[in-house]
């Protein structure tokens, strides 16, 4: 049969079908999405030709202190107890009952009895931030961190709470804090994404892709896996018997089908990403192999971020690669833990054991990311995110295990105008609920987006008869907290 870019028209009668017909008689409600952005008073975003002319401009509404930021989530939820929120009070009531008891988790091991945290915690820098024996690396970052102890949640579970903190909801199908930051400020280097996304190379992520999807906004600005060891990409290399010219043509006429394509089904926001990633894949290999090419660096340099200790493992060197992609012009980085034991800060048993071991893992990588942006002069316009989805109870766990606890939990942030060497926000006296300044996932959100220039309640995406944000400020009422930040 031969092929006829006229049969395939939309135009052809034979191919209207009922779908294609109920979309054409629907197409004038756009209008009336248009005439809301009118009189609503907001400009309609132009489109700039950025990563195959895909990626929507919007004008920043303030001063942006932050051009690019990097997440170190740590899953599986980090104990404040035993990392930066010491309490004496817990080892005069040890064994004994916590009074009025805890929410848990796995409420069947709850044992109820308070368990102090047995790692020794010392003040650091200028500021006199605390930090415990466990993170000896970070604990020298202290006057160029703040320390947030005052952050809560609203779900116990992981998939729920990682959602929350990834997407301003626990449920699913929503888009990450990466993809809404690329949504609204595209990349600085059309060689490469604008999201990134550093794993572990042995292990699934809990909730997966989730972690790092574009929801409902166009499939475009979701995250883009990269490995940290071999290819960066799958099929990054040519196959035998290709050669550069081949591909070009290859691609050329790829794209000429899409395009075709595209012209029916231009509802399809997947067909645009497919357009714009095949066009950055003509351009895309020798970026990537250069950006994560470690061998590059001094060897200074990877012995700050501990490329030689078995200790960090893959860790120390997605740390590296995230500094050398920022520095390329990545918008934002999201990187995850090594696996270790499955999910590393999930300890419900062996806590003591099992936080030593994730402590050494990450915190040379983290401290050396922070102390090589700073003396590259990258961390006063870079935003360093350490982080975790909850922390741990205050009780013990059946026998040496710690639950989820939702109530509270702690942060570090440095760059990105954040101010540095700022202890914000505190527990009550066992480290069970927040007692002062209070951190909602939604205001740190919004706090992170003032960082970027964005005013969080007029960055919105038109979904399902709504206006969608990060924060949904409509509902929830989130606002930045400008004590977390320089004037």
């Amino acid at each position: 049969m031969n092929y006829s870019p006229a049969a395939d028209s939309p135009a052809h009668p034979a191919l209207v079908t009922r779908r294609e017909l109920l979309r054409r008689g629907t197409l004038a409600t756009g209008w009336l999405a248009m005439a809301k952005w009118i009189c609503n008073g907001q400009p309609v975003p132009a489109v700039h030709t950025r990563l195959g002319g895909d990626l929507p401009f919007r004008r920043i509404q303030f001063k942006p202190r932050a051009q690019r930021m990097i997440l170190l989530f740590q899953h599986g939820g980090p104990s404040q107890l035993d990392l930066f929120d010491p309490k004496p009070l817990l080892e005069k009531h040890a064994g004994k009952p916590m009074p009025g008891g805890v929410e848990a988790f796995f409420d069947k091991q709850d044992s109820s009895l308070c368990a102090p945290s047995p790692f020794k915690f010392s003040k650091h820098g200028g500021c006199g931030m605390e930090f415990s024996e466990l993170l000896p690396h970070l604990a020298q970052c202290a006057d160029d961190v703040c320390q947030i102890r005052s952050l809560h949640t609203l779900v116990n579970d992981h998939e729920g709470a990682l959602r929350h903190f990834q997407t301003g909801k626990p449920r699913v199908g929503r888009p990450t804090m990466g993809a809404w930051i690329s949504f609204a400020l595209g990349a600085d280097n059309e060689n490469l994404p604008p999201y990134v996304v550093l794993c572990d190379p042995t292990y699934d992520q809990v909730d997966g892709i989730r972690n790092w999807s574009s929801g409902f906004l166009p499939a475009i600005y979701q995250g883009t896996p990269l490995r940290c060891e071999g290819p960066g990409l799958f099929d990054l290399a040519l196959p035998a018997g290709v050669s550069e010219d081949m591909q070009r043509h290859q691609l050329s006429l790829l794209q000429d089908l899409n395009r075709h394509h595209q012209r029916r089904y231009s509802h399809l926001s997947e067909l645009d990403a497919r357009i714009a990633n095949n066009t950055l894949a003509g351009n895309i290999r020798g970026e990537v192999t250069d950006a994560l090419d470690v061998s590059k660096e001094t060897a200074e340099t990877q012995s700050l971020y501990g490329m030689s200790n078995p200790a960090t493992g893959t860790y120390s060197r997605r740390c590296l690669m995230a500094r050398r992609l920022l520095e390329r012009g990545v918008r934002f980085v999201a990187l995850f833990n090594d696996s270790l034991m499955g999910d590393p800060w999930d300890t419900h048993d062996h806590h003591n054991e099992r936080i030593r071991k994730v402590s050494e893992n990450v915190d040379q990588p983290s401290a050396a990311l922070i102390q090589d942006l700073k003396r590259r002069g990258m961390l006063e316009d870079t935003i360093v995110l350490w982080v975790g989805e909850f922390g741990r109870l205050p009780v013990s766990q059946g026998k040496d295990g710690r639950d989820h606890n939702r109530h509270a939990f702690a942060a570090l942030v440095a760059g990105g105008g954040f101010r540095a060497g700022l202890t914000y926000g505190a527990t009550d006296e066992f480290g069970y609920k927040v007692a002062a300044n209070p951190v909602a996932v939604g205001e740190l959100h919004a706090t992170l987006l003032r960082q970027f220039g964005l005013d969080h309640t007029r960055l919105t995406y038109p979904h399902q008869g709504r206006n969608e944000s990060l924060t949904d400020t409509d509902i929830t009422g989130m606002k930045p907290l400008t004590t977390l930040v320089e004037s």
